[in-house]
């Protein structure tokens, strides 16, 4: 097998390291969405009730597609004093040009319904409807392969 040079060894190197260090983003980033949503999952719950339930609209450019998002308001009580939200997930709401999508949230919280929230105990003054997705914990392989496949492309490129 022919000797690879010193300038094809760097270049694999330098291309492994991107992919490495890429994978390594989108996995920390996606061990922090997990780790977020397992926190959230074990703020206390507590009642709620649904002040207002609606939704926004927004055009952004005259000939694009009417977005809509679904607008919520609730009231709770933490520790004997009243409080409000308009978090649905930490997140917030999403902009969508479908309407089904946000009509469901209207069905699901309508106004003066009785919901239950959980409450970040370590700030009060947040709250959510909804848990976050632990999704990204169960996908988090997949940017590891990068940066498996990375330093295995920087290994290979310096092998004898």
């Amino acid at each position: 097998m022919p000797q690879r040079s010193t300038g094809s060894r760097v270049y694999l190197t330098f291309v492994g390291l991107a992919l490495a260090v890429a994978g390594a983003v989108f996995a920390a980033l996606m061990w922090r969405s997990f780790q977020r949503a397992r926190e959230v999952e074990s703020w206390p719950v507590v009642p709620c009730f649904i002040l207002r339930s609606e939704v926004e609209e927004r055009q952004i450019d005259p000939n694009g597609a009417v977005e809509r998002r679904f607008a919520v308001l609730y009231g709770y009580e933490w520790e004997g004093a009243p409080r409000e939200s308009d978090l649905i997930k930490l997140r917030g709401s999403m902009w969508s040009s479908k309407p089904e999508g946000v009509q469901s949230f209207i069905e699901r919280y309508p106004e003066g319904s009785r919901q239950e929230c959980r409450v970040n105990p370590a700030n009060p003054a947040v709250a959510v409807l909804e848990p976050e997705s632990k999704a990204p914990g169960y996908s988090i392989w997949f940017p590891l392969i990068f940066v498996v496949g990375g330093i295995g492309m920087m290994a290979g490129a310096w092998r004898k």
